[in-house]
């Protein structure tokens, strides 16, 4: 192996494939696409994260809309190879041994080995073999030890793996801040010798999405770790990841243009600048869109920024009948899991992410009535997320949504779709015919289910927060906004106009132009989706982080 890395790219999670349960949302997505993409650019990385016994949980979703939950086990020795590779961390003042396996990452010029750092292992004690276990599970201590063993269990990993000369460490939020001390304690502790090779991405637009940790709690687990000025570095009141992550590095950044100025003003007087995330165009195209593209926008799969130019060259009948049987597989797929009638030729809306306040999933639902007299038997909508069983909210929600599929019968077809994964997205974005994403403004970092959707000739509807604020502005006739283009009020004052408007876009633009508008006029915003990922890629996305980031 090239001991030479461009960047190591520190990430908790990722999300390389639905039966290696070892993310838990978007984050990990991003991760694996980014991953793919340098693979595909011949980039010279590495990605450090954790093999997690239980990355999520299995969700059934009763006939009332209750659920229950079981492990979802996995066995990383059949899809993983196992290293022979240890290290220790110093953990509450005793050595934790961390094991690695890894995963490699075929892409069009290269290969990027995902390592996954494991602490169930014989050499540890029961406590010590729980900290790879569940994936954001636990206390703070817990979330303390897995930071560790990701931060400086990682660092020390690719020193045993003969990985020493690196460009960029990477932290793909601020789970990964201490790597940084790890790198002071190889830097004679100088925070100057840190700071040039380290890059940090911020995907929280919210506070409490922060890790923050009191000081008393983090000498106890931390110990040694943490070095003498650690309160200048991290915070005088706690430890916060996010500030250490951003004060030992060279380049801070959001996951989109609005992201970035809602980071600044959550940590004024800190520099940060905007990468907008991007899509791995070739793990969620479908094969039917591909072979379309392959035709007639030749070059795409090395190079997706020729869509732009391409897209609305498209013969109408070969894209819509490319789109039509994605539609199919996911019809079949809704009724053969709910024992629904959905049909290939109703208006089909789908929504589908992780069920949190933020993100409003109830949206459409504000007004029953309203959406009753709008949608007439015209729609059906397919939703799909998962809960965390302790989590009363997103309970709720799923129960209700559920409930409303038999209150709204003969108006619109609802079903909700159980143990949302990567495959079952790939079934969403490649046979909606639009995608609903209605987060509260200023709330979205970014969201790239709507660019997954795009690249699939899916047409979005969504609030003008995160990537669409640029997508829409890219190129309006790709698909609807919800809301006024001004700047959010207060959250609630916000809701209630863009839940009106959700409707009124559906009366008057969306169910209209699907029926009874001509087909050439919907396909001409399709292709016009399509063109979008041109730029919303990942590779664009890689290419800007070796710009400004990995220093390339």
């Amino acid at each position: 192996m090239n001991p030479n890395l461009t960047v190591a790219y520190f990430s908790m999670e990722i999300g390389l494939k639905s039966a290696m349960p070892t993310f838990a949302g978007g984050l990990g997505i991003l991760a694996a696409d980014l991953m793919r993409s340098a693979a595909d650019l011949g980039v010279k990385a590495a990605c450090m994260t954790v093999c997690w016994q239980h990355g999520y949980l299995k969700q059934t979703i009763h006939p009332d809309g209750s659920q229950s939950y079981d492990d979802l086990n996995w066995n990383p020795e059949e899809h993983l190879q196992k290293l022979p590779q240890k290290v220790s961390v110093m953990i509450e003042g005793r050595p934790v041994t961390i094991g690695v396996w890894v995963y490699e990452i075929q892409g069009v010029k290269g290969v990027v080995p995902v390592y996954f750092l494991d602490t169930n292992l014989p050499e540890n004690d029961a406590e010590a073999r729980e900290i790879t276990r569940y994936l954001y599970g636990g206390d703070l201590s817990m979330r303390i030890r897995q930071e560790l063993v990701l931060g400086i269990g990682g660092v020390k990993m690719l020193r045993a793996l003969g990985i020493a000369e690196i460009g960029i460490y990477h932290m793909n939020e601020g789970h990964a801040a201490f790597l940084t001390l790890e790198l002071l304690r190889e830097r004679e502790w100088k925070d100057e010798k840190v700071r040039g090779s380290c890059a940090f991405t911020t995907h929280t637009p919210v506070q409490a999405g922060h890790d923050v940790f009191p000081y008393d709690l983090a000498h106890r687990i931390a110990g040694e770790n943490l070095p003498w000025h650690i309160r200048k570095i991290a915070g005088e009141d706690a430890l916060s990841m996010t500030l250490l992550a951003m004060h030992m590095s060279r380049y801070t950044c959001g996951v989109s243009k609005i992201h970035g100025e809602v980071s600044r003003s959550m940590f004024p007087g800190e520099k940060i600048d905007a990468i907008t995330n991007g899509v791995h165009h070739l793990t969620w195209s479908g094969p039917e869109i591909q072979s379309l593209l392959d035709h007639h926008s030749p070059g795409w799969r090395e190079d997706p920024s020729v869509l732009l130019d391409t897209c609305r060259s498209y013969p109408d009948e070969e894209l819509w009948a490319a789109h039509q049987a994605g539609k199919a597989r996911l019809i079949a797929e809704v009724n053969r899991r709910t024992g629904q009638d959905f049909s290939l030729d109703c208006l089909t809306i789908a929504s589908a992410r992780r069920v949190v306040p933020y993100k409003q999933p109830e949206l459409l639902y504000a007004n029953l009535e309203r959406l009753k007299d709008v949608c007439q038997g015209a729609v059906q909508i397919i939703h799909a997320g998962n809960a965390h069983p302790s989590d009363p909210f997103s309970q709720g929600v799923i129960q209700r949504m559920v409930q409303r599929s038999s209150s709204l019968k003969g108006y619109v077809k609802i079903a909700y779709m159980d143990n949302y994964n990567p495959d079952l997205a790939r079934l969403l974005v490649q046979g909606a015919d639009v995608w609903l994403n209605t987060p509260m403004r200023l709330h979205e970092a970014s969201g790239t289910s709507g660019m997954k959707a795009c690249l699939n000739g899916v047409l979005n509807l969504s609030t003008l927060d995160g990537w669409w604020i640029e997508g829409y502005g890219f190129d309006p006739e790709a698909g609807w906004r919800i809301g006024p283009l001004v700047r959010a009020l207060n959250d609630e004052g916000t809701r209630i106009i863009d839940a009106e408007d959700v409707y009124t876009q559906l009366q008057y633009e969306v169910i209209p132009e699907y029926y009874y508008a001509g087909r050439a006029r919907w396909i001409r915003r399709m292709k016009r989706s399509i063109g979008l990922l041109g730029y919303f890629n990942a590779e664009r996305c890689v290419k800007e982080y070796l710009e400004k980031a990995w220093n390339a």
